[in-house]
């Protein structure tokens, strides 16, 4: 199965937004991450995690835009790598959240370890049931 089959649309947002903006966005929309585009293209990552450290860290986060607190040039995955490819992907940048982009570089959505785990579990269900079919005396314990 395709990445691109995973995904789901990215919310984005530009360097310029503000700290204040990107935290509204996130609570209005029940977010925990923002895509920072320029043109079609990832640039980078602003995770709810971003904000917080930032509030931590700075007397006064109104003057912080995305570019000040945002991974640059996020780790991103292709639209048609597998499914299986997604986890390693993920383990290797250290990442929950993996923008998934087309040929040319340009976003297409974002898949998640939550997406991820769906997926697995769904395939996963589906292997079950075939083996309880094919297997007509195998009764699962309770």
């Amino acid at each position: 199965m395709p990445v691109k089959n995973i995904a789901v649309d990215a919310m984005t947002t530009s360097r310029e937004a503000s700290v204040t903006d990107l935290a509204q966005t996130m609570l209005d929309e029940q977010l925990g991450d923002l895509v920072v585009v320029e043109g079609d293209k990832p640039v980078g990552m602003v995770t709810d995690r971003d904000i917080a450290l930032a509030v931590a860290e700075h007397d006064d986060v109104t003057q912080l835009t995305a570019e000040d607190i945002m991974t640059a040039d996020p780790l991103t995955i292709h639209e048609d790598a597998t499914a299986v490819d997604l986890p390693a992907k993920m383990a290797e940048g250290q990442v929950r959240r993996i923008p998934v982009v087309d040929d040319g570089g340009a976003l297409v959505g974002i898949a998640t370890l939550d997406d991820v785990v769906a997926t697995t579990g769904e395939m996963l269900k589906d292997v079950a049931t075939v083996i309880e079919w094919q297997s007509r005396e195998y009764k699962p314990e309770d």
